[in-house]
């Protein structure tokens, strides 16, 4: 006669089941966790590598290449990209280095900065750099460190020149019955400051800064360009040229792009067409925010000088007081 069972003795036959399925879970989950946790520091590991790569923070034995470095935007006295360039002249794996320029200029200081590391790179192997839109004032000081400028027909090259702005305040504070007081240790001390007229012998003094540092530009196009007397004078009054006029200038040597740069190392400096280009970016570049970058759009826009804009750049990015710079004034509708 069939023997009946209790609820009771059916849940104790089935418990030992139970406990080793359960073991199982837990032994499949702990594979499946071990397996996620490693495979995704070996995509960290992998990405790392691909990002050190792309932008030459990687060293060590490699094959060779060449260096793209893009020089954008305003120019200051930036220390990465100034770092950046050294370690490119010390690399042996980096054949050529080439200069994508795409800029109105910036500081005085910052583009001889600019232009001295360049200076250093050369020393080492070839640099020619590659106008886009714009390689204008500090930017062609970078151009004039290269060994062979290359530009666009319709870029625009020049405006050889300095300049120093500020705005003139008093009558926007005497309307708003706003005065201005200071003691200063001597006439010429903190002038101008936009607060009160700039007197005759501080705009002279200033005028010999200017001049000054103008004299060192030209100097410059002379001794990189070989450029004298009246044609000197004719490049360098400022004006922006095209990419056509600046070949028959010589302020350029040739018209094309980073396919025509790679050519000509190939024919003078017998660097292999057929080596890779490679990116490099600088570490710890100033990202501007999206705050500023509304700021000095709008700015731009109406015309307002770049200089002035500049007092809302982060702390590290703000100007020497010079500045080398093309920004056209825009007329706005009445």
């Amino acid at each position: 006669m069939p023997r009946a069972h209790h609820a009771g003795e059916i849940g104790v036959a089935l418990e030992p089941d139970l406990i080793v399925d359960r073991r199982q879970l837990r032994r499949k989950l702990a594979f499946w966790r071990i397996a996620g946790f490693l495979a995704l520091i070996a995509a960290v590991i992998v990405g790392g590598w691909a990002s050190a790569v792309r932008t030459g923070v990687l060293r060590g034995p490699g094959s060779p290449h060449v260096a793209r470095v893009a020089i954008s935007g305003f120019i200051t006295y930036n220390r990465p990209i100034l770092r950046l360039l050294d370690e490119i002249a010390e690399n042996d794996r980096i054949r050529a280095v080439v200069l994508q320029i795409d800029s109105p200029g910036g500081s005085t200081a910052g583009s001889e900065a600019l232009y001295a590391a360049i200076r250093r790179v050369a020393a080492r192997k070839p640099v020619v750099s590659v106008v886009g839109a714009l390689g204008a004032s500090g930017a062609y000081v970078a151009a004039l460190g290269t060994d062979h400028v290359v530009a666009a027909e319709t870029s625009l090259v020049g405006s050889i020149g300095v300049v120093i702005q500020w705005a003139e305040l008093q009558q926007l504070l005497r309307n708003i019955g706003v005065s201005f007081q200071q003691v200063k240790s001597s006439p010429l001390k903190a002038t101008p400051n936009g607060f009160e007229p700039t007197s005759p012998e501080a705009r002279a003094a200033l005028q010999a800064v200017v001049g000054d540092s103008y004299q060192w530009f030209t100097d410059l196009v002379r001794t990189r360009r070989n450029i004298e007397g009246e044609e000197l004078r004719n490049v360098s009054d400022g004006r922006v040229f095209t990419g056509r006029q600046s070949r028959e200038l010589r302020l350029v040597d040739e018209l094309g792009d980073e396919r025509t740069a790679i050519a000509w190392l190939e024919r003078e400096r017998q660097v292999p067409a057929r080596l890779p280009v490679r990116d490099y970016r600088a570490r710890g570049e100033t990202i501007p925010t999206l705050f500023s970058q509304a700021v000095q759009a709008v700015g731009s826009a109406v015309g307002v000088p770049e200089s002035w804009l500049s007092a809302l750049a982060p702390s590290d990015a703000r100007l020497d007081g010079l500045v080398s710079l093309w920004h056209p004034a825009l007329s706005i509708g009445r």
